[in-house]
């Protein structure tokens, strides 16, 4: 039954959209549609009345043709989303550039018959430029029947080098976002350079805190076309996730310049390339990409605020960013200034090294224990069999559903971690759930912080192994330590500011100039129709793009990414 009202509701999509009919019967009179480059060629989402009104006006250019049931995917079911039961169902269609995928939800309509309150629809394919994968794989009759010349070797080599040519796309940033960019665009036949200041792929994981392992679980964090074996430890440490970036790169053959600066870049409107400047250990060289990817995360330059009396203190000063461990620190005193994640695993570091350790507390923070709390958010995105699918309907949530069910999993939350919660402000430690109790995962979409997924630190503060100082109680820096306000000392040796990262225009400014970072604007945060700010879509500065976001983010959006940059190369001859 399922299947029969999905496949009826697509085939009136598909008649009213090539007989021009009125849409607007097909949808709820509260509904939203999410469209990812396929008819608006940007990221967009419209809400009511303009659905149908919108797909109508851009149907003579998109062409948008035969909507069916996606062959090989999640059959269409029953599902519950944003408290409301609907009929999923996950389709395709095709395009006047390629091919679409997208996804339905239905509601019976006021007279029984269904209608679509949310509709998903994005870019799949580009004629033309089919994912080399599979079926499309090259043979590599270069190496199998030609024996003289150069080897795969050499011709490795030779791209790399770029000495007699330049790469289409420049990627500053060798983390997750910009590796798996790198691969998208590689399977469309893209020539793109990654570079980061780091030597080797995976030194920004590799050269972080002793301790580190990744929060989430490891079969959410899958990377394009090489998932990670399933011997592997839920929770990954750095140095194991670092050695596969290594083998990322030369399995999925990403062009790699480590130890690379990139210093400054224009953009030439005359030619349509930038004059990028990358400074390397053997010089300077300038490169004439037609695109820049700012792929160095969410966070930019690190933050150092004004702290009271900090130019007194005698002792150590480092930004989080700069802590590599706490082997040294064995018997002294540190001083942590923030109570975000790096925060607490940076305190946990130092303690179980044999240091005494205090935060300061600035505001309040959401802690989320990694299970079961965090476990139920990871499980809430596994919402099909296959981890292909979830991400296809992880895409199609609107932005107010998003919000509603990110409520209704930190109202869970916050049952489960009850206890923890209290026995944290016995301690004195602030804690809330959100400007709008929507949790820790809104609170990364919007800000980028302010929030801890417990391993272990939460503990250390209640028990008092872990010293807690409001912000209130401080009354700034001296040589030798933290004064507070009933004058006493914190003594300290080693001050480490967790105090995060100036947001990601400011990175622009440094990088490109004022006149860019001001055009582009804000990066990162949504905007009025619930997408995230200038992150996978065009910018106001032509070839400027950026890319950021946990493991799943950086696997789905890649895609999204790597298919507009190939469509704008296309475009531009």
């Amino acid at each position: 039954m399922t299947t029969t009202i999905a496949r009826d509701w697509l085939t009136r999509l598909s008649d009213g959209l090539e007989h021009r009919a009125d849409l607007s019967g097909l949808f709820a009179g509260e509904c939203y549609w999410r469209d990812v480059v396929a008819f608006t060629g940007d990221l967009r989402t419209f809400a009511a009345e303009a659905v149908p009104a919108e797909l109508a006006a851009r149907q003579p250019e998109v062409k948008a043709t035969g909507f069916r049931l996606a062959p090989g995917r999640v059959e269409p079911r029953e599902v519950e989303r944003a408290g409301v039961p609907s009929i999923e169902a996950i389709f395709e269609f095709e395009l006047g550039i390629g091919r679409g995928a997208g996804v339905v939800r239905l509601v019976p309509g006021p007279d029984g018959v269904h209608v679509a309150r949310n509709l998903f629809t994005s870019l799949d394919e580009l004629s033309g430029h089919p994912e080399r994968v599979g079926a499309n794989r090259p043979v590599g009759q270069a190496d199998s029947s030609k024996f003289d010349g150069p080897n795969w070797l050499d011709r490795r080599t030779e791209a790399v080098a770029y000495a007699d040519h330049d790469p289409q796309v420049l990627i500053v940033g060798a983390g997750q976002s910009g590796l798996a960019l790198a691969a998208r665009l590689g399977q469309l036949d893209v020539d793109a350079l990654v570079i980061d200041v780091h030597e080797r792929p995976g030194d920004n994981w590799r050269k972080r805190y002793h301790a580190l392992t990744l929060h989430n679980a490891v079969w959410l964090n899958d990377m394009p076309y090489m998932p990670f074996p399933q011997t592997w430890p839920v929770f990954l440490p750095k140095d194991k996730l670092a050695g596969w970036f290594e083998s990322y790169v030369d399995a999925m053959e990403i062009n790699f310049w480590g130890g690379a600066t990139f210093e400054h870049a224009a953009f030439d409107e005359r030619t349509g390339t930038w004059r990028a400047r990358i400074r390397r250990a053997g010089g300077e060289r300038e490169l004439r990409p037609r695109h820049i990817v700012l792929a160095t995360g969410v966070s930019g330059i690190p933050f150092i605020p004004e702290v009271a009396g900090l130019s007194d203190f005698d002792g150590t000063v480092l930004h989080s960013a700069a802590y590599t461990g706490g082997a040294e620190y064995a018997g002294r005193r540190a001083i942590i200034v923030g109570t975000g994640n790096s925060a607490h695993d940076i305190a946990q570091d130092l303690h179980a090294n044999g240091a005494e350790v205090t935060m300061v507390q600035h505001a309040p923070t959401t802690v989320v224990s990694v299970d079961p709390s965090a476990a139920l958010a990871d499980a809430a995105y596994l919402t099909a069999p296959a981890l292909e699918d979830s991400d296809i309907i992880g895409l199609s949530v609107p932005y107010p559903d998003l919000v509603t069910d990110s409520k209704a999993l930190a109202a869970r939350m916050k049952e489960l971690d009850a206890d923890l919660v209290a026995g944290l402000e016995r301690a004195g430690y602030r804690t809330d759930y959100g400007e709008d109790e929507t949790g820790y995962q809104m609170k990364f979409m919007r800000r980028g912080g302010g929030y801890y997924l417990d391993v272990g630190c939460a503990g250390l503060i209640i028990s008092g192994e872990v010293r807690l100082l409001p912000i209130a109680d401080t009354a700034g820096f001296t040589a030798g330590g933290l004064r507070l306000t009933d004058g006493s000392l914190a003594e300290a040796d080693l001050v480490v500011l967790a105090t995060g990262f100036q947001p990601q225009q400011e990175s622009v400014r440094r990088l490109l100039g004022d006149e860019v970072a001001d055009a582009v604007g804000p990066i990162w945060g949504y905007d009025e129709e619930g997408e995230v700010r200038n992150m996978w879509r065009p910018t106001a500065q032509r070839g400027l793009w950026f890319s950021a976001g946990n493991f799943q983010m950086c696997r789905t959006y890649s895609k999204v990414l790597a298919l507009q940059l190939r469509r704008a190369l296309d475009e531009a001859g």
